[in-house]
């Protein structure tokens, strides 16, 4: 496990010293390659290292613990620590190197302790589960035994300090007569021995006494880690049972109403939703659970919607959408209100006819194992895949494809109020997941310098241009232009690993969007996908982490959160979340929804603490006006299904167009033999064009070479219509778009376009 994966991480550790019995402080632990690090609470006590998420977790739930008198204890770094035991390892970061040191000495001298426990108590035996009472008796009948050992002991060393002293009196009377020089020396002789078997009985009795206390000291200790670890057992089966009990009631009402949650109606009426909330109701006696497992600092929210009437109903922020009544004062000219966002209706010019299907897709078998088992911990861009993964579009399409829902943007180019515009900026960076749900194939790699247009100048008023700007690794820069009143630009790193069962993608860059009237300037980062099932069971996907959209003009914020799916939570599937503030904090608008099917904003008319949480964190309660819909997903195409389940917008990315540049991924002949349904010449294309761009890589290098042994600066590669900036708000450096496409398109001049096909 690399260390660039892992990332670094600091803490405070507050720890009595290392000489103690028990020893506890804040460390890191490695989780896993999307959350990297995560801070734990430690306990190494009896050999044994516990860790928690919480000091407060200490009271009924052990995450994980690991037996030091078989463990291997090793430094990788000035900070870290590898503890491996029986197959289980841990890597865990220290804040300092002298709190690293603490931790190494620490563990060292309780894995000897363990050790020596182990190496005592290896010839003993007795019933491996005693009862309660019984061990308490064992343990009190053996300190009494004990303890009258001690006693005759004592008994003994008082004999032994009398009979002695008298015996060294009578020698010194011996020594005072007189007598032969021969009897005086043996005399002195036996005083001698008979002073060191004082002093050897003393010291017999001393040990002994040290060995009472020690043993009082352990038995206590060790009978209230029996006690703790038969109520952890306990605990767990209750546990076990509960949730046994729970799978079967989910069972029985998944057989009792198969298409219970079929469908959202767009306007449910009263009583649908006051029977959601009364659902809810019903399970606030757990309302902690909400939010068990959400990310430590991420804040708990309740919400309670007040109705026309002023009746307060109370429910959980995912719910708080389910009222269809209307805000009294917010009127039907806001851009924020129902007439404006209605999403069916896309205006002004009348749309060019666009295909509406694509050839089907083919049923090829083939056995992933035999591909995938060679890949594992591999980066995924590296990896030889047939277009039997494939989807046919490239990522540069795909990116393309987060303009499916531009109207939102439109809107909220319209918008006075900047937080409201920030709710449709919101809705708009949620709604770019939409189309993955069923979407578990993988796009096109773009060749380096393969770009896409999409211009929708006439139709919607945009223009997008995408390029890869970068292959290893690989990186896409993306420009997007609107005659009403927007531009959006992002470079995109996609950092991809393979884990056996599940395929990470982890977007790597920001997202930047202005408006131009109003200077607003939006910076947002996406959050992380990830494909389950890779090996065995249907390939489903998921998308779950936190996004900060931050308008960095007037410092308002919102933070949405992704939800990961749990069997066990109560929470709709797909969840999201968020509130919007200003720069000072203070909420506005709560949004809800799922990102694979609408998003609502509710208006925050007062808000107040509530009761505490887990970790002792108290809730904010707000109360809000009936939620309004910013966005909804389009329903997929007919026959979705055998069509790459490929959107409206989607289906029309790769039809061909006239005047493109040669360069476009509409002309890249192994993804169109794909779409196709030829899909073995396409893969005999594909690796044609790979070992094409690896010639040409090679090509480069070796200019490079030669111009170092020259002397002479070697640029490298540039992409043609991007290039390096900093960006004055962020501070970062990234590609940006210098121009020329849309001058060189419209004068059907593509001379400078490298040959990539």
């Amino acid at each position: 496990m690399s260390e660039q994966g892992k990332g670094s991480a600091s803490a405070s550790t507050a720890a009595p010293a290392p000489g103690s019995d028990t020893y506890k402080g804040w460390l890191f632990k490695w989780t896993n390659y999307l959350k990297g690090y995560q801070r734990r609470w430690f306990v190494l006590s009896n050999g044994l290292l516990s860790y928690y998420r919480t000091q407060a977790e200490m009271a009924h739930t052990c995450r994980g613990t690991i037996n030091l008198a078989t463990a291997h204890i090793d430094t990788e770094d000035a900070c870290n620590i590898v503890l491996s035991s029986g197959g289980r390892t841990y890597h865990l970061k220290a804040s300092t190197e002298v709190e690293r040191q603490r931790w190494v000495t620490a563990l060292e001298l309780a894995k000897a302790k363990a050790i020596r426990m182990m190496n005592d108590q290896s010839d003993d035996s007795g019933d491996e589960e005693p009862t309660s009472q019984s061990d308490r008796s064992e343990i009190q009948g053996t300190l009494k035994i004990l303890v009258s050992k001690l006693d005759d002991l004592s008994t003994c060393n008082d004999l032994i300090a009398k009979h002695g002293a008298a015996l060294q009196r009578s020698l010194s009377e011996l020594e005072g007569l007189k007598v032969p020089l021969e009897g005086g020396e043996k005399i002195k002789a036996v005083n001698e021995r008979a002073t060191l078997f004082r002093i050897t009985s003393n010291a017999m009795i001393n040990a002994c006494r040290d060995f009472l206390d020690l043993a009082e000291t352990h038995s206590r200790r060790w009978q209230r880690a029996l006690q703790y670890e038969r109520e952890q057992r306990t605990h767990l089966e209750e546990t076990i049972e509960q949730l046994a009990k729970q799978h079967n009631s989910l069972e029985r009402a998944w057989r009792e109403a198969p298409t219970h949650v079929s469908s959202t109606p767009s306007a449910p009426t009263n009583n649908q939703g006051s029977g959601r909330v009364n659902k809810e109701e019903a399970s606030d006696e757990d309302e902690d659970t909400e939010y068990f497992d959400a990310m430590e600092d991420s804040p708990a929210f309740i919400t309670v919607t007040t109705s026309e009437s002023t009746q307060h109903r109370r429910s959980q922020s995912n719910l708080s959408g389910a009222s269809g009544g209307q805000a009294s004062d917010w009127n039907q000219d806001d851009p924020m209100s129902p007439s404006c966002n209605d999403v069916s209706g896309k205006e002004l010019q009348p749309r060019r006819q666009r295909r509406t299907r694509i050839p089907d897709k083919p049923n090829y078998s083939l056995n992933l194992w035999s591909i995938m088992k060679n890949c594992i911990g591999k980066e995924l861009s590296k990896i030889p895949m047939p277009v039997n993964f494939n989807e046919p579009l490239s990522m540069l399409q795909r990116l393309s494809e987060d303009l499916e829902y531009h109207e939102l943007l439109d809107k909220a180019a319209r918008c006075e109020s900047s937080l409201e515009q920030m709710c449709l900026v919101a809705a708009f960076s949620v709604s770019s997941y939409s189309t993955t749900v069923h979407r578990t194939a993988k796009p096109f790699n773009p060749l380096l310098g393969e770009t896409y247009e999409l211009d929708r100048l006439e139709e919607f008023g945009y223009r997008s241009l995408c390029e890869q700007v970068s292959h290893h690794p690989p990186a896409a820069a993306h420009h997007v232009i609107s005659q009403r009143g927007w531009t959006l630009w992002q470079e995109i790193t996609i950092a991809s690993k393979f884990r056996g069962k599940y395929l990470s993608i982890m977007p790597l860059g920001a997202i930047h969007l202005q408006f131009h009237s109003s200077g607003n300037h939006y910076v947002w980062r996406k959050v992380t996908s990830t494909v389950h099932n890779i090996i065995v069971g249907k390939l489903w996907i998921d998308q779950s982490g936190d996004i900060e959209i931050v308008n960095h003009k007037t410092k308002e914020t919102c933070q949405l959160k992704f939800s990961p799916y749990s069997y066990f939570s109560r929470d709709v599937p797909r969840k999201v979340t968020g509130v919007v503030a200003d720069s000072g904090g203070q909420a506005h608008y709560i949004l809800s929804g799922t990102w694979d099917d609408k998003i609502e904003s509710s208006k925050i008319i007062q808000s107040s603490r509530g009761g505490s949480g887990s970790e002792g964190k108290q809730k904010t309660v707000y109360q809000t006006l009936s939620p309004k819909l910013l966005w909804k997903k389009y329903p997929l195409p007919e026959n979705a299904e055998n069509m790459y389940y490929f959107s409206a917008l989607a289906l029309t990315l790769n039809e061909l167009e006239e005047d493109v540049a040669l360069t476009d991924s509409r002309l890249r002949p192994d993804q169109r033999l794909m779409e196709d349904g030829r899909w073995d010449e396409a893969n005999a294309e594909k690796q044609r064009l790979e070992e094409k761009q690896r010639a040409a890589r090679r090509k480069r290098e070796a200019e490079a070479t030669d111009a170092l042994d020259e002397g002479r600066e070697y640029e490298g590669y540039q992409p043609l219509w991007f290039h390096q900036r900093r960006n004055s708000v962020t501070g970062e450096t990234n590609f940006v778009y210098k121009g020329g496409y849309w001058e060189a398109k419209e004068q059907q001049d593509w001379s400078m376009c490298p040959d990539i096909y």
